[in-house]
């Protein structure tokens, strides 16, 4: 769309047409683009996703198990004492930020229980890439601290990093109950320190334990991954979850880099479609995350 046209478009069309449009035109641009490609370059993941297209709209998961979860099955629930609202996840209270209201976090939870269902693209964990009672998670970009609270009492000690303070009050209360192996950082990872930032290879100078990387932070992976140059270094048995959905490059340029340092890489099954993404480009499926070993 012209550019000078664009803010006009957005002023006149509500948020939920446009998207509405954004889904129908990106799903003609995907289909049309992988019917122009000869049969030998698509593989058998790529037909799964253009065969749920061709019955059904876009959405960040383009499978069917999408539809097994639903905001209406969510209970939350109000602890008066803190005054805030949270859902119980395998018997754990999961708190959200103060402010959100109800159907805000069941439309949340929703999400995020279906990127952790067992056929999810997002999906963290595996039977063979997994966590044990000797590892130590750094959790970089933990939100809500869904994936940090369900494996919180499986690993040895969880390193929470997270920088907006709405989250920081939900996550201090959703751990309290495990005050002693969970250590919240309120900063973010960056390639830089100062007051807000900390190099991942900082952090590390002191807390050599550390043997799993969870990273998800909304497209900055790559400004994480550059301050782990050290720690890539040091290291030899490590673990990293990486999320690479975020970009359009970003599967390839991760998978390279971590390769370069000794890791064995294998993406996580299947694809994402990241709509929210303007620079989205052919060919639109992305690996949900990447999963790396050493």
């Amino acid at each position: 769309m012209n550019k000078f046209l664009f803010p006009i478009y957005r002023i006149l069309v509500p948020k939920p047409l446009r998207t509405v449009i954004l889904k129908k035109t990106l799903r003609k641009k995907i289909l049309k683009y992988f019917a122009s490609l000869p049969e030998t370059e698509v593989n058998d993941e790529q037909r799964e996703v253009l065969l749920y297209l061709e019955n059904n709209e876009v959405r960040i998961f383009p499978y069917r198990f999408h539809t097994n979860y639903s905001p209406d099955k969510i209970e939350v629930m109000y602890d008066r004492e803190n005054g805030m609202r949270y859902v119980l996840q395998e018997g754990k209270r999961l708190y959200f930020k103060k402010r959100w209201h109800e159907n805000k976090i069941k439309r949340a939870y929703c999400d995020l229980i279906r990127e952790q269902d067992l056929n999810s693209p997002h999906r963290y964990l595996t039977d063979s890439f997994t966590v044990g009672k000797d590892d130590v998670l750094a959790d970089i970009g933990a939100a809500e601290g869904n994936f940090a609270l369900a494996v919180v009492d499986v690993v040895r000690k969880i390193y929470i990093f997270e920088y907006d303070q709405e989250w920081i009050k939900a996550l201090r209360v959703t751990f309290s109950p495990w005050s002693e192996k969970v250590e919240i950082i309120n900063k973010y990872v960056s390639d830089h320190n100062d007051a807000s930032h900390i190099r991942f290879d900082t952090f590390f100078e002191n807390k050599k334990d550390v043997t799993f990387l969870k990273i998800d932070v909304d497209g900055a992976e790559s400004v994480v991954l550059n301050s782990c140059n050290e720690v890539f270094k040091a290291r030899e048995s490590f673990k990293i979850a990486l999320c690479t959905y975020h970009k359009n490059n970003d599967e390839k340029d991760f998978t390279l880099l971590l390769k370069d340092y000794g890791f064995s890489i294998t993406p996580s099954k299947g694809y994402m479609i990241n709509y929210y993404d303007k620079k989205m480009k052919a060919p639109y499926l992305r690996r949900g995350l990447i999963r790396a070993v050493r």
